[in-house]
């Protein structure tokens, strides 16, 4: 099966709108949200089209197909508006046969790792920055920021395909890519 992994969206709709349309061409199943839904946030200037309510709407469409975890971003409030839940700090998924650990990442990420069997795999948002590595018997992904991209690298998602994880940029290029298992 396939699924689409996407981070950071801090209310763009623009970049909102290009992930949806990822996500519909893309064929996958469920869509997981990995944290900073709806706000910018104190650190990050505002994103092109920033218009949360307009993201709010956007997403509630698609409330029976997403998995999401609380960014440091969310707020109880979000909570209100958002029609599927995003307060969990992290969710356990098992994906075709892999086990992931999925989080924001400004809990735990590559240095505050969480309790994870070998082979199991962290994928979290946060830096914004885009990786796919494998490192000390754990795989850590992350598919980069939808709207606010750092590091030189353009705005990404993901899509798990089997045991394939790629990283896309929204003009369909691969960026980088992982075979887990």
């Amino acid at each position: 099966m396939k699924y689409m992994f996407a981070s950071d969206i801090h209310g763009s709709a623009h970049y909102c709108r290009k992930m949806l349309e990822a996500y519909r061409q893309s064929g996958a199943e469920r869509l997981i949200l990995l944290g900073d839904l709806l706000y910018h946030g104190p650190r990050n200037d505002l994103p092109q089209e920033y218009a949360p309510k307009q993201v709010i709407a956007m997403l509630n469409e698609y409330k029976n197909e997403i998995i999401a975890v609380r960014g440091n971003c969310e707020a109880e409030v979000d909570q209100m508006v958002l029609e599927f839940p995003v307060m969990a700090d992290y969710a356990i998924l098992v994906l075709n046969g892999l086990t992931f650990f999925a989080t924001h990442g400004h809990l735990f990420n590559q240095d505050q790792m969480p309790p994870l069997k070998a082979g199991d795999i962290l994928v979290h948002g946060h830096t914004h920055l885009l990786k796919a590595e494998k490192v000390n018997g754990h795989y850590i992904l992350n598919p980069g920021s939808t709207s606010i991209p750092k590091g030189g690298n353009p705005a990404t998602y993901a899509i798990l395909d089997e045991q394939d994880f790629k990283i896309f940029d929204f003009d369909g290029n691969v960026v980088k890519e992982a075979k887990l298992g």
